[in-house]
């Protein structure tokens, strides 16, 4: 079964992640803006090989999870990193409100319905972790859930991460490589990327009054990453905590994470029986005959 590798940004299943000492910005010394870019495009092409091999391998799937708060990168991200991807060994979904016939269900439904077969990549631009987030901050919700008991709030958040980590071990035993990216992006650069927002004519549609009620909710919000990240980063479905205010080195890291993964899976191409001298000479012997046209009737 897959175990994630040390890394600098790890949420280490072992140790406690504080949140207030995560970092949000680039290293001092990190590269300038032209340079990111062009290791971003260095590894998405090492990628988009490594994802060839995936799909032929047909062993393994890869779920990437993408959570945060509002306006910390998540679309422009995914699609930075998976740009390189062929698009038919990808799969990207985008979790909003659920539907009545998806409250009608288990939490954990309608992202069972997407998860990747073998040899894909399943993207998941929020998650089946809105239930201990969103819904957490704001507990109301759950009176929509119909729910068929009321424990207290602290066992059913506890239960929510049990049946969470239970299910991803599942995942995991069963061929599922899963890798999840909490992008950090501070309180100061969310409020400067907001008003780019409404300053932009053609980015206002990104802009809802619902993202200052969230931002409102920081405190909260917070609280309830810090507890998720520390009761569900196992070894087999780690978090990376990353920070996100310089949205290039972000990119880059996330794309380093998803492909040193896969340079350390064992997958390959099927080998096939070689073929000998004769069969080979025989085969092209074939293909030069001419094309006889059919007799006209």
């Amino acid at each position: 079964m897959f175990k994630a590798e040390p890394h600098e940004y790890l949420v280490a299943p072992d140790q406690d992640f504080i949140l207030a000492s995560a970092q949000t910005s680039a290293p001092d010394e990190s590269d300038t803006d032209k340079k990111l870019k062009k290791q971003l495009t260095d590894t998405v092409k090492q990628f988009s090989k490594l994802q060839r091999k995936l799909y032929a391998d047909n062993r393994y799937s890869l779920l990437l999870v993408f959570q945060a708060m509002d306006a910390a990168g998540k679309d422009s991200t995914i699609r930075n990193v998976l740009k390189g991807v062929n698009p038919a060994g990808c799969q990207v979904f985008s979790f909003k409100q659920p539907s009545k016939e998806e409250l009608d269900h288990d939490f954990l439904w309608r992202s069972a319905k997407r998860l990747p077969e073998r040899g894909r990549i399943g993207v998941f631009n929020r998650s089946y972790y809105e239930e201990v987030l969103v819904v957490k901050v704001h507990p109301e919700y759950l009176k929509y859930q119909n729910l068929p008991y009321s424990p207290k709030p602290d066992e059913l958040w506890q239960q929510r991460y049990e049946s969470i980590n239970d299910n991803e071990k599942h995942l995991a035993r069963n061929g599922t490589i899963i890798l999840k990216f909490w992008l950090n992006v501070s309180r100061e650069e969310q409020a400067q990327r907001f008003l780019s927002r409404l300053e932009d004519p053609e980015k206002n549609w990104k802009f809802s009054a619902d993202d200052l009620e969230k931002r409102a909710l920081w405190d909260e919000y917070m609280n309830a990453y810090e507890t998720m990240l520390n009761q569900t980063s196992k070894p087999w479905a780690p978090w990376y905590a990353i920070p996100a205010d310089n949205k290039r080195w972000m990119r880059l890291k996330v794309a380093e994470i998803i492909t040193e993964t896969l340079e350390n899976l064992d997958i390959d191409f099927p080998q096939v029986d070689a073929l000998g001298d004769d069969v080979i000479k025989q085969y092209r012997d074939e293909l030069r005959k001419p094309v006889i046209p059919a007799p006209e009737p």
